[in-house]
């Protein structure tokens, strides 16, 4: 069948009231950024759903493309009629036709908006059923389980007829919630942790520790590849990427060994949280998971959330691993995190990590010297990349600040 057009149903943005315009806007952006390989289509956004005028483009591929934005309740592949019984009928038994496998069943779907139209629900439902049946044999009609679900949408200008109805990405369009920044590590979880908030409708950049000559450039290629991967959901991210070594050489020096890895998380979160005041975010999100290591107890929380009163975002606190590994796969981020090649927070782990640290202690260790110094320079040095899927990486900025 020659669809010429893609009817995009939109999830939770159907319950907003005034602000549904701003939602609606952005998932345009994001279809727009999604769909750029197919210069031929035209987008159009209404108050209820959104079209997308196929002009001969490859309609798998746009569904394909549509599939992953985050805002989209379903898709359907469509085709317009005029407002006339007679040419409904020959496009629903087209459709039809095409679709039909020996022993399966339909059903007719009529939803009338337009309420001046001449046939009500029931006599739509009379009309393309019996005129289907009268001409594919065999097939019959099935109400509650059908094979084939014949959408009929009658508005006021035009009528349209499709027969998939394909589950989009849910969640709210990114960058409706405004920005945050992910602390993104070579791991499992953090990049799951970005994928979640971006469902949210937050716009992200990252922000990764690199401790050369302790981590590899092939490491520092690794988080690189995860940031591709989160960037094909908007088309292109940020990634801040901090040279920790001087940090935590003398974190090692200086903080007793089982203090070591909560100064480590203190001075990331700092330094985290001033590259988000330059960049104007509202928040740091974390790929935590309640109890997994000795960083992630409630009291490694407390100890370490004191240095910042900025909102921290854990989406994945609660969830068991096998969760979150499922949703690293699916996402396709998972066979990336589990390459051999450590990052900053693998290097100097001591063997006995505190589990429940004070905030008075850690304190008291860290005042002893002048970190502040080192994490203002770290600050300082930072690179910025900016991240596009499948393409080169650009340098955006050496020097950010």
């Amino acid at each position: 069948m020659n669809y010429d057009r893609i009817l995009i149903r939109y999830g939770e943005i159907s319950t907003k009231g005034r602000n549904r315009n701003k939602f609606v806007d952005k998932l345009r952006r994001s279809v727009r950024i999604a769909l750029a390989p197919f210069p031929k289509i035209k987008i159009r956004a209404e108050r209820d759903r959104m079209y997308v005028l196929v002009n001969g483009e490859n309609v798998p591929e746009i569904i394909n493309a549509l599939k992953n934005i985050f805002g989209i309740q379903s898709i359907s592949p469509a085709i317009k009629v005029e407002r006339d019984i007679e040419h409904m009928k020959m496009a629903a038994l087209s459709l039809v036709k095409e679709l039909y496998k020996e022993g399966q069943t339909f059903k007719i779907s009529p939803k009338r908006s337009d309420k001046t139209f001449e046939l009500d629900t029931e006599g739509i439902n009379h009309t393309l059923g019996g005129n289907i049946l009268a001409n594919i044999p065999g097939i019959k009609v099935n109400v509650k389980k059908p094979d084939i679900n014949v959408k009929i949408e009658v508005l006021s200008d035009a009528i349209y007829i499709s027969c998939e109805n394909i589950l989009g990405a849910g969640g709210l369009p990114v960058g409706s919630s405004g920005k945050a920044m992910l602390m993104l590590s070579g791991g499992i979880d953090s990049p799951v942790a970005g994928y979640l908030t971006m469902k949210r409708g937050v716009e992200i950049e990252a922000v990764h520790f690199f401790s050369p000559p302790f981590t590899s450039e092939r490491s520092k290629e690794k988080v690189i590849d995860l940031a591709k991967k989160l960037a094909e959901i908007f088309g292109s991210m940020k990634l801040h990427i901090v040279p920790f070594t001087d940090i935590q050489q003398t974190i090692k020096e200086k903080i007793p060994e089982n203090y070591s890895m909560t100064s480590t998380r203190r001075f990331m979160l700092q330094i985290t949280d001033e590259i988000r005041k330059k960049q104007e975010g509202l928040a740091i999100i974390t790929g935590d998971n309640l109890g997994q290591v000795a960083s992630q107890t409630l009291e490694s929380m407390y100890a370490i959330n004191e240095v910042t009163n900025t909102p921290i975002l854990r989406p994945l606190l609660t969830m068991d691993k096998n969760d979150i590994i499922k949703i690293a796969k699916d996402i396709d981020t998972y066979d990336i995190s589990i390459r051999p090649f450590e990052d900053c927070c693998t290097i100097f782990v001591p063997s006995s990590p505190k589990t429940k640290p004070k905030r008075e202690k850690v304190q008291r260790y860290e005042s002893f010297f002048d970190f502040d110094s080192l994490i203002q320079a770290a600050v300082k040095e930072t690179e910025t990349l900016v991240i596009k899927p499948d393409t080169k990486v650009v340098s955006e900025f050496n020097d950010l600040f």
